[in-house]
């Protein structure tokens, strides 16, 4: 994938021109396994009551939803650097009776204006893609951290199945741009979103530059056959347990 084709500033644009009709896509899109896969990354978080919990690039808010709806009383900032999906999931959590438990925050994701340690955990749905610099935004998610704080980032993957993985390539390449494109009335977004997907790194990869940046129990489960992971990882060891308690480097949940 080309440097420039993760420029914040083409990236904020647009985002914000597709902000309207993002969540109705990303259900189409998805046929709507992105509920079940939100749902399986929120489950990924402590039972603690009262976390603070910090969904970077949480976008139109689902995620951060799904947080607080499965938590216990926890406190979700869904931070963004795109104004119009902001003021998408501010209007959502008001809807949902959630304004007191998840509220918005415009910045950006390479430079956050928190203290160290203000979070129990961090999670990410399918925007550490975006990021022009992966290697500094997982930096500033451990720096936010407090110890024994948890990383949870949901993020597309490719299938290893032959079969699966050349139906999958053929949709990303002909069929999710077309529709993404039509029904956004825009022409780009889907077809940088299927970019970004192909030239991603697999799971393993991922793994390591996440253990690269200072994390500890790195490891992903596996979803609907590999299309989606969810990685976790903690700064530095889960509270009570050593390296063997991590999950799992090659683990699966079917869908």
């Amino acid at each position: 994938m080309a440097g420039q084709s993760r420029d914040p500033v083409r990236v904020r644009r647009m985002f914000g021109s597709i902000a309207r009709r993002y969540d109705f896509l990303n259900h189409l899109l998805s046929a709507n396994l992105d509920r079940r896969w939100r749902r399986r990354a929120a489950r990924a978080l402590p039972a603690e009551p009262g976390l603070r919990v910090l969904d970077l690039c949480g976008g139109t808010g689902d995620l951060s939803l799904e947080v607080a709806r499965q938590g216990r009383e926890p406190l979700v900032v869904c931070c963004d650097f795109s104004r119009p999906m902001l003021a998408r999931a501010a209007a959502k959590f008001r809807r949902r009776g959630r304004d007191g438990s998840c509220v918005t925050l415009e910045a950006d994701g390479l430079r956050l204006p928190f203290a160290d340690g203000s979070f129990h955990a961090v999670t990410v749905a399918f925007g550490v893609r975006n990021l022009a610099d992966l290697e500094l935004g997982f930096r500033e998610m451990l720096r936010v951290l407090q110890p024994g704080g948890r990383l949870v980032v949901l993020e597309f993957s490719q299938p290893t199945a032959p079969l699966m993985s050349g139906l999958y390539r053929f949709y990303l390449r002909h069929v999710l741009p077309r529709i993404g494109n039509r029904v956004s009335g825009r022409d780009g977004p889907y077809r940088y979103l299927a970019r970004t997907i192909a030239g991603f790194p697999s799971p393993d990869l991922l793994a390591g530059r996440i253990r690269d940046a200072g994390f500890a129990a790195c490891g992903w489960d596996a979803l609907s056959g590999g299309i989606v992971c969810v990685h976790t990882a903690f700064k530095g060891l889960a509270p009570g347990s050593g390296p063997q308690s991590a999950p799992s480097s090659n683990s699966s949940t079917a869908f």
